[in-house]
């Protein structure tokens, strides 16, 4: 049975792209059954639509609080009987309670080798930083904003010259890659969160 798996998004879903992508496999151990956008009309609802996957719209503003909002949410991931959520450029800072409901079952991808450069602006850090390597981190979402355990990386060098559009382009090409990845680590069990750390299992004892 493949793990029951939704979408978060607020823009154009790139990295949900990939993720669909990996899911269309039905060897894939994780089914896109639903995305959610906190934004109207945008361009990922379209193409999960046109890929045949149940969206919902779920704005923010209609609601009184943060909590309120992610209420709504996890209503809408319970009646789907979802059980993990990836985060794929979702522009909302979750609740703790909503983070601590779905913990171990909640992943994120961060365009930076975490725990450098949290937070928006992350090139610009990167670049001001003068650091050779940067790339991006899929983690466990935890109350504390990119600070969950960590599930995988993938490393891009930082070249001469390099802009924060030109270094978050060719970061993305990796983000493409890893996050499929670590999902699948996830949906198969090679990985889980145990008291605050990311726990591996090594695919011969699954």
């Amino acid at each position: 049975m493949r793990v029951r798996t939704a979408i978060l998004i607020s823009g154009r879903g790139s990295n949900m792209r990939s993720l669909i992508a990996a899911a269309s496999d039905p060897s894939f151990p994780a089914q896109i059954v639903l995305v959610i956008s906190n934004v109207e009309n945008v361009e990922g609802l379209t193409h999960a639509a046109a890929a045949g996957i149940a969206t919902k719209v779920i704005p923010h503003k209609s609601f009184p609080s943060r909590q309120a909002f992610d209420a709504a949410v996890d209503a809408a991931l319970s009646e789907a009987d979802v059980t993990i959520v990836c985060l794929a450029g979702f522009m909302r800072i979750l609740s703790d309670w909503f983070a601590s409901k779905w913990e171990g079952r909640l992943i994120n991808i961060h365009p930076s080798l975490l725990p450098s450069f949290k937070g928006v602006h992350v090139h610009e850090q990167a670049l001001t930083a003068g650091v050779r390597i940067s790339g991006c981190t899929v983690h466990f979402v935890v109350p504390e904003l990119d600070a969950g355990p960590i599930i995988a990386q993938a490393a891009v060098p930082v070249e001469h010259g390099d802009t924060p559009d030109r270094l978050a382009a060719r970061i993305l090409e990796q983000e493409h890659k890893l996050y499929p990845a670590a999902l699948k680590m996830l949906a198969e069990g090679g990985v889980k969160l145990e008291n605050g750390r990311a726990v591996f299992q090594p695919a011969r004892a699954r």
